[in-house]
């Protein structure tokens, strides 16, 4: 028996929803949430994601701006941007894409945006609030928009959380340790497994609930899966061109089509988590247009 595919459409269309309503309140306040992205060289994918990001804040008539710089780019110029962007009271979000060309300090980047306007949730206080549960030095404490994303899937599904194992693959701070951290926050008892774990198969059947972030395609085969298990596939692997379309094809970490005879309820690639990530991006960015408004009031 096939279980449930979560598409996530009808999720992000009842977000959007609730995102037009925030953005007309700010708006009377005479405020127009906005984002800017900033993209160093000419990675494709980077574009495509991009262009998905900036469409989205026009289907809510919020304000996004893309900064494209040459791979040439130095350290200093990038941080010469973020700076002017952190000075700049119209900007409440701001994104540096990933990767960087090869030279550049993704990590320097990424601690130099003020957390309030760090809506991917990378600066380390914003981490902080996260692994420790509480609010440090009085900063939002966004949440990485990935992991925010897949739990809320979870929620909307109405998926147990709490007293459920939960396997996480994948350590990254991108994924993994955030989403360990929501999950726990959510009273799971969680496992977080990565390249030199050993017997990854038999962690992965012990699953209530599994998460793959580990960026293989088709990693996760039909019998690593607990029957009834929930699948969150969360890996987007390019595979090469559609022949007929020739667009970029992609693919997640988990073998779709077996594991979903297998699941009670399965994430596809595409159409699962990755909608979910934009959706989340411009719910932090909607809350820091809220947060920094609050802020300049009371000033």
């Amino acid at each position: 028996m096939t279980g449930t595919i979560l598409k996530t459409k009808p999720l992000v269309e009842n977000l959007k929803a609730g995102f037009l309503a925030d953005v007309k309140r700010l708006k009377e306040l005479g405020v127009i949430p906005r984002l800017d992205v900033i993209l160093v060289g000419s990675d494709s994918a980077s574009q495509v994601y991009v262009r998905s990001k900036q469409k989205f804040c026009e289907s809510l008539q919020m304000l996004g701006q893309t900064h494209f710089l040459s791979e040439k780019t130095t350290q200093n110029e990038l941080l010469a941007l973020v700076e002017a962007l952190n000075q700049d009271p119209a900007v409440h979000g701001i994104l540096v894409q990933s990767p960087l060309p090869v030279g550049l300090d993704l990590s320097e980047v990424q601690e130099s945006i003020l957390p309030e306007k760090d809506v991917d949730g990378f600066h380390p206080l914003n981490a902080a609030s996260l692994y420790l549960n509480r609010r440090v030095k009085n900063v939002p404490g966004f949440v990485p928009c990935t992991p925010l994303g897949v739990l809320e899937v979870l929620k909307w599904a109405k998926i147990p959380i709490a007293g459920r194992h939960a396997v996480v693959l994948g350590r990254s701070a991108i994924v993994g340790k955030p989403m360990a951290s929501l999950l726990l926050r959510e009273n799971a008892t969680v496992t977080i497994c990565h390249s030199q774990t050993e017997n990854l198969k038999f962690h992965c059947l012990s699953a209530d609930i599994l998460i793959s972030a580990i960026g293989i395609s088709q990693f996760v085969k039909r019998d690593w899966v607990k029957e009834g298990a929930t699948v969150i596939d969360v890996g987007i692997n390019s595979i090469g061109l559609d022949p007929v379309t020739k667009k970029r094809k992609i693919s997640g970490d988990v073998d779709f089509e077996g594991a979903k005879e297998i699941a009670g309820a399965i994430t596809p690639v595409p159409g699962g988590v990755g909608p979910m990530t934009i959706a989340m991006l411009i719910s932090n960015t909607i809350r820091a247009a809220w947060g920094l408004h609050e802020k300049n009031t009371t000033l």
